[in-house]
């Protein structure tokens, strides 16, 4: 599945876990599986841990968290 497809699965929702970035509207965040698999754990784990997410979920979960990594933060200059 290439990085445009996986990225479809990242939902943002204002009324979802206060819009943090999520996996197919759920209320599991990218943070939280980047987190789980920074800690250690493996995508297996994770998937028994959360039995309603697919494998390439976790996939869209790095791949989010690889290009928000690179992305750069701008301050806005007042007009």
């Amino acid at each position: 599945m290439v990085a445009t497809e996986l990225l479809r699965r990242i939902t943002h929702d204002p009324n979802v876990m206060g819009g943090r970035p999520c996996l197919r509207g759920m209320r599991v965040t990218v943070g939280t599986v980047v987190g789980l698999l920074g800690a250690g754990r493996t995508m297996e784990e994770v998937l028994a841990a959360y039995p309603y997410l697919e494998r390439e979920d976790i996939f869209a979960a790095l791949t989010f968290a690889a290009w928000r990594s690179q992305e750069l933060e701008v301050p806005l200059q007042a007009s």
